[in-house]
């Protein structure tokens, strides 16, 4: 089954909440997106065109409030990234944070990453994706609205240059398993011996303060 068949039969990931926004974060929204947001096509994105540049690019899936997102986008000034997000609160207060650090190594993209990921980028195009506490779905009844499936990591792979990175963290020992298992089932990608660092999130830094374990799972694209 291809994976445009699959993607009709899945259930969306996610929940759109009506959270608060802010002042701030509605005027970053109405003042900046036209700097840093990507109205996505239903094709091919150019992205040496949206960058003004040709560089290496990273994928952050869900970035929530866009904290690790612009640390990492300013310790890394050579390394073009985009981040796909739903909540406008979250992209708002990124939106604010990229233009107060003029960051402009930095898109946005408002979508489901499971729509816009396979119609929008190219074949080898990302240099590393990350994911980081997805929602777990602790339910086993909600398990079939985890964003990690097989035909989606799959379909990442795909867009992972060679020896290019997926780098997922969760805080549930459970998710983390499943995570692990769903991937090696995929046959695409091998384990990385060596730990990749990066910066802590708002999310994670409330579970180590409630003594949570973090898992960390890193693979590395194998060629097909």
């Amino acid at each position: 089954m291809e994976y445009h068949e699959v993607l009709a039969q899945r259930i969306r990931s996610y929940v759109l909440r009506k959270g608060r926004i802010t002042k701030a974060q509605r005027h970053a929204l109405d003042t900046y997106w036209h700097q840093f947001g990507i109205e996505t096509p239903n094709c091919l994105l150019d992205l040496e065109a949206i960058f003004a540049r040709k560089a290496p690019l990273i994928l952050e899936i869900g970035f929530g409030n866009g904290e690790t997102l612009a640390s990492m986008a300013e310790a890394n000034p050579d390394t073009n990234f985009i981040g796909i997000e739903v909540y406008p609160p979250g992209i708002g207060r990124l939106l604010n944070n990229l233009h107060h650090k003029g960051l402009m190594n930095v898109r946005i993209i408002r979508a489901d990453a499971t729509t816009v990921i396979p119609q929008c980028f190219d074949k080898n195009s990302l240099s590393k994706i990350l994911i980081l506490f997805p929602d777990p779905w602790p339910k086993k009844r909600h398990h079939k609205r985890r964003l990690i499936q097989t035909d989606f990591v799959s379909m990442l792979a795909t867009k992972l240059c060679p020896s290019g990175v997926l780098h997922l963290a969760t805080d549930s020992e459970d998710y983390a398993t499943a995570i692990h298992n769903t991937i090696v089932a995929c046959r695409r990608y091998q384990k990385l011996a060596t730990p990749l660092s990066r910066p802590v999130t708002a999310f994670e830094r409330r579970g180590l303060a409630l003594k949570h374990q973090i898992y960390e799972l890193q693979y590395q694209v194998s060629n097909p």
